[in-house]
């Protein structure tokens, strides 16, 4: 019975498979309903926008190229054009005549005075002693009467409101006041 058995499994599955098939295909079908898709209303969407974004591209791009030497935006007049005075051309002096060049004098600033009081003790005077704060060079210096501020100058005299600097190189006498 067991081969029996068997036999009418496999028979019976045969049959469902064949049926099955059948009922999956249908041997009436056209041609032309097999070649017509139609899109969904979204894919025609997508498309259309495509289509716009790319005129949008084409619009944004520019049609003429800028002007070489453009503009400054940010200044008000336009620069005048600088001229070069001719250069005179006159016998250079020798070396042995050659002068000393003395730089320039650095600009300096009277920022304050500060004033310590000393009071009167062991054989010294009591008083002020007034200390000059001057700016230059980007630095600061702190200096009392008879001390240099840089190489160039000395603090001859502190009053209460001007600071006298001797220049040493010149001699000449250099009043700072508090503004």
């Amino acid at each position: 019975m067991p081969l029996k058995r068997a036999a009418t499994i496999v028979g019976t599955g045969a049959a469902l498979a064949a049926w099955l098939a059948a009922a999956a295909t249908s041997g009436n079908r056209d041609a032309a309903d097999l070649l017509t898709v139609t899109s969904p209303p979204i894919d025609r969407r997508g498309a259309e926008l495509a289509a716009e974004i790319s005129r949008l591209h084409e619009r944004l791009r520019p049609s003429a190229t800028p002007q070489q030497p453009g503009r400054d935006l940010f200044s008000f007049v336009s620069p005048k054009p600088r001229t070069v005075p001719p250069v005179e051309t006159s016998p250079r002096p020798a070396l042995s005549e050659a002068t000393a060049v003395r730089p320039a004098p650095i600009p300096l600033r009277l920022s304050g005075i500060a004033e310590d009081t000393v009071p009167a003790g062991a054989g010294g005077a009591g008083g002020v002693v007034r200390t000059a704060i001057i700016s230059a060079g980007g630095q600061l210096f702190l200096a009392k009467e008879g001390e240099n501020v840089t190489a160039r100058y000395r603090v001859a005299r502190i009053s209460s409101e001007v600071v006298e600097l001797t220049d040493l190189d010149a001699g000449a006498v250099l009043r700072l006041a508090l503004k």
